[in-house]
């Protein structure tokens, strides 16, 4: 039992700010339920290299695509484009497998630290964030590890 069981979902993060490691959390599906997506039901997620700590790429996900994330511990994201659930690598071969997640202390914002094989961006790179911007000019960072062509498979 959880001194956080019978708190309002609205109300959960804010009573967790001063939660220590030595509480007992509620389960996981009320954590989620208490989760703050956005007005069209998503989340964003911020893919990390565990090891390295390189952030890798963000996108976005619904309870659904969490939830199948949390239990397989293969990443599943939500695509805005396609408007349906993407599984980080059934096209490219290129997955993310769960090292653990974290939400941010609003509920808002989570952090996957995932095990990424070869690149995470669909451009080939190991990172999406490969433009580095500064006062007066930008530049890239980063040469794509595999052609998207070969990646993706050319479309005709």
């Amino acid at each position: 039992m959880s001194r956080f069981d019978q708190v309002a979902p609205d109300a959960l993060f804010k009573q967790l700010e001063r939660a220590t490691p030595d509480d007992t959390l509620p389960a996981v599906a009320t954590l989620l339920t208490a989760v703050r997506f956005n007005s069209d039901g998503l989340i964003p997620a911020i893919a990390q290299q565990h090891d390295s700590k390189e952030v890798l790429m963000m996108a976005w996900m619904n309870r659904q695509a969490l939830e199948e994330t949390l239990t397989t511990q293969r990443v599943c994201y939500y695509s805005r484009s396609r408007g349906k659930l993407w599984r980080k690598g059934e096209s490219s071969g290129q997955q993310q497998l769960l090292v653990s997640a974290a939400l941010d202390c609003d509920g808002d914002t989570l952090l996957l630290q995932v095990e990424q094989t070869g690149p995470a961006c669909h451009t080939g790179r190991r990172s999406c964030f490969y433009i580095a911007v500064d006062g007066e000019q930008a530049s890239i960072t980063s040469k794509p590890l595999i052609d998207p062509d070969d990646l993706y498979g050319k479309k005709t």
